[in-house]
């Protein structure tokens, strides 16, 4: 049965990666669909190297179910991004943040 996984991917720069300039990379919130978290990360990584990110290290945080049991709060419009995920069989980046080396 399909899933939708949270999870946290670093990224490290290329070239097309549209980065603002003097960023090391980026941290993305990502909602991805899958039978297991693996095959989440799996896709996730897959999908971000065809948009030109070099994903370095990705973190799950969970299913919904797993999340909520931990005690997570999940306002509204996270749910429904994660409920888009499920329905379109996707990954969602629901935030990117770019990342400055400290000097």
């Amino acid at each position: 049965m399909q899933q939708v996984y949270t999870l946290l991917v670093q990224v490290g720069r290329t070239a097309e990666d549209g980065l603002p300039r003097g960023a090391s990379g980026a941290a993305l919130v990502c909602y991805a669909s899958g039978v297991t978290e693996d095959e989440a990360v799996r896709e996730t990584v897959a999908i971000l190297k065809q948009a030109g990110l070099a994903p370095l290290d990705v973190t799950g945080h969970g299913s919904i179910e797993e999340r909520l049991a931990d005690g997570d709060e999940i306002p509204d419009e996270e749910r429904a991004l994660m409920d888009r995920a499920l329905a379109e069989n996707a990954v969602i980046v629901a935030q990117m943040e770019p990342l400055y080396d400290q000097a």
